[in-house]
């Protein structure tokens, strides 16, 4: 759990975010940095759409207040199309705030590269219009960037509670990934690396990914490097993208812990997606994995079968950029920016996690002759990941899930994985819906998940034996 620094609400209408004015907690050891005094002014650049006023104002405020005067140039606010265009217009009576609106709905992208594209300033701060920037947020970002314009940096993204206001801080063991659904994750970094940053525990941190929504990086590299992909719509897939871009083209991207702003993360979007979200959502992704990804874009396919049919557009602009900056293979990032993530085996007919509704296969953390259960899903592999081969093995490393013996009710084991052993043979049935054991013909089980670990018992309908892998790599 992150560190919680309390929090006193004030009542504000319904849906409206808290004023209050808080001191929050900040790791120790950044309270004695010394930050270089010569570092270049930053334009913050915030788009909202339909945004409180409560919350923009005191995302605006909370620039102004933790921010030494001379590094913050101007605020630019892009209204994204709001229904009432006071939101955004009153705020342009404080010094330093600029306001553009945009006479229709552009999104996210095409709004902040409009904002990006009248900044004065040589460094371009990107913000959410739900923030609480913390004292010292933004020196350390903007001294990374000064020392080397291909450096993209981001906070830590500490988390207020949209219900009750509580700020929480959120771990600094953390950087940014994705699953081959290409979702965003947190993963929690290796037991080695959390190790070596003992000795600095403020270090930067190499991300493979960063969330998108906060963000510095140098102006003159932003354009260099294609801006955003504007025929991306409304929200969604852009941090992606943008991530994939930044390392396979010379960059790099960063997390700094002694930078912290607060987030307030909603339950669900306050605005619409023309075409729903989903749609939106999978369009913006497919564009990223078809520039990106290469041959490595069906991982995302088989993931995600529906978004085949989802048209993406024209990306030949893009994959002229992409050549003309000499980019690096997706093969590149997966080995030297995110060798954590699993990529299946040329063996594998399916991989990923084995998921049973909430719940997903795990090992619970036994190892050779150990049962195993069931475990709500987490999504970061580990005791979750499995893979089903072309010789019918499932497997979870070098250990194969194995049949005691082939009568209705036997526990299911994992020991070595033995090429010729026919206890250790497997096949989806109905669909890929079900594991079926091929020398019995009976189907993995759930039934005694809590009584002692799974078992095979007859084929039934029943949803104890419904199973779905995270990828099928075959029709």
């Amino acid at each position: 759990m992150g560190s919680r620094c309390a929090l006193s609400p004030i009542p504000v209408a319904a849906g409206d975010w808290a004023l209050v004015d808080l001191s929050y907690c900040h790791i120790h050891l950044c309270r004695h940095k010394q930050w270089k005094t010569e570092l270049p002014a930053s334009s913050v650049i915030i788009t909202f759409h339909n945004e409180a006023r409560s919350a923009l104002l005191r995302t605006v405020v909370s620039v102004l207040k933790k921010s030494p005067p001379h590094l913050v140039k101007e605020i630019i606010l892009v209204d994204d199309y709001s229904d009432n265009p006071e939101d955004g217009a009153l705020l342009g009576k404080i010094e330093k705030i600029r306001v553009l609106r945009n006479d229709r709905r552009e999104g996210l992208m095409r709004s902040r590269v409009r904002g990006a594209d009248t900044a004065t300033a040589s460094v371009l701060t990107f913000l959410d219009s739900h923030c609480e920037c913390n004292d010292h947020w933004l020196e350390p970002l903007l001294e990374r960037v000064a020392e080397d314009k291909t450096r993209v940096v981001s906070p830590i993204i500490d988390v207020i509670n949209m219900d009750n206001f509580q700020y929480v801080g959120a771990s600094a063991d953390l950087k940014g990934g994705f699953d081959w659904n290409l979702v965003f994750k947190w993963d929690y970094m290796t037991v080695e690396q959390r190790r070596v940053r003992q000795g600095n525990p403020t270090a930067p941190i190499k991300t493979p990914m960063i969330a998108g929504g906060l963000f510095v990086m140098d102006k003159d590299y932003f354009e260099l490097l294609g801006k955003y992909d504007m025929m991306m719509d409304v929200w969604g897939g852009e941090n992606l993208e943008i991530s994939f871009r930044v390392w396979q083209c010379g960059g790099s991207l960063e997390i700094i812990p002694c930078s912290r702003v607060g987030h307030v993360f909603r339950k669900q979007h306050p605005y619409t997606f023309p075409g729903g979200s989903g749609t939106v959502f999978a369009r913006n992704t497919r564009r990223a994995a078809e520039v990106w990804m290469d041959e490595f874009k069906n991982f995302y396919y088989a993931a995600v079968p529906s978004a085949r049919n989802v048209p993406y557009g024209n990306i030949q602009s893009r994959m002229e950029m992409k050549k003309r900056l000499g980019c690096q293979p997706f093969k590149w990032y997966l080995e030297n920016v995110y060798p954590e993530l699993r990529v299946p085996d040329h063996q594998d007919i399916a991989f990923g996690a084995l998921q049973q509704g909430g719940n997903c296969l795990d090992t619970l953390g036994h190892f050779a002759d150990g049962v195993v259960g069931v475990y709500e899903c987490h999504n970061a592999g580990g005791n979750q990941e499995w893979a089903l081969t072309k010789d019918k093995s499932v497997k979870h490393m070098d250990l194969c899930l194995t049949v005691v013996d082939r009568t209705a009710g036997s526990q299911i084991k994992m020991q070595g994985c033995r090429e010729n052993d026919s206890r250790q043979k497997w096949e989806q049935i109905e669909s890929n819906s079900k594991l079926r054991h091929v020398g019995s013909n009976l189907c993995l089980d759930s039934r005694s998940a809590r009584n002692g670990g799974l078992t095979v018992e007859v084929c039934s309908p029943n949803l104890n034996q419904q199973w779905k892998f995270t990828l099928n790599l075959q029709p």
